[in-house]
């Protein structure tokens, strides 16, 4: 008789076959549902019923692979568009997305913050972005956010941003930029870009 041991040693050894056979610009995921259940797709899936187990292989080279200048011009109107739409400089949201992700819409951080602006799955949920990986939705759910930021700490960019990067609460409790290096480092480039991207809008 088979044993549930089997049947779960047997299970994995076809998933890991599917990824193994899979052509090299595919990329799997592997979800466990709340019934336990396991999904197999090669779509990203957000969501709280989605628990990301597994993720293997890559996307054939696109825009992303390209150079950061034409990386960056692909998404100028994008980003004029939705940044002047909420009264945001664009100059600022252009050097969060250069810092974020280097204009790669399918960049994925070890803590798990996706796309152009590198939101947070619970980020991307409570501005209604459905696909994390839309440019548009990305940042537009991005920029929402920025506005939201920008209006709780009076319009300073410094916490603003270290909000962005460390979470709200954390420049609360320490009642400034939090004493993260990671932090400091991303508010100091994002201004640092901002004021160079500034001379050409």
């Amino acid at each position: 008789m088979t044993t549930t041991r089997t049947l779960a040693r047997t299970a994995v050894s076809g998933l890991l076959l599917m990824m193994l056979s899979a052509p090299a610009s595919a990329v799997l995921y592997i979800y466990k549902l709340p019934d336990g259940s396991r999904l197999v797709t090669d779509r990203a899936r957000q969501g709280p019923r989605y628990e990301l187990q597994y993720r293997a292989g890559r996307r054939a080279p696109t825009a992303p692979q390209a150079p950061m200048r034409q990386r960056s011009k692909r998404y100028e109107h994008l980003i004029q568009n939705t940044a002047r739409s909420h009264q945001l400089d664009p100059a600022l949201v252009k050097a969060m997305i250069h810092v974020e992700s280097a204009f790669n819409e399918r960049a994925v951080s070890r803590k798990g913050a996706s796309g152009l602006m590198q939101l947070m799955p619970a980020t991307a949920t409570r501005y209604g972005v459905d696909n994390i990986f839309d440019p548009e939705q990305n940042v537009r759910g991005g920029v929402r956010y920025l506005s939201d930021l920008l209006t709780l700490f009076d319009y300073n960019y410094r916490l603003a941003l270290a909000a962005y990067n460390a979470g709200e609460a954390a420049v609360k409790r320490h009642r400034g930029v939090p004493p993260y290096q990671e932090t400091r480092d991303y508010v100091h480039r994002v201004l640092l870009l901002k004021n160079r991207y500034a001379s050409k809008y």
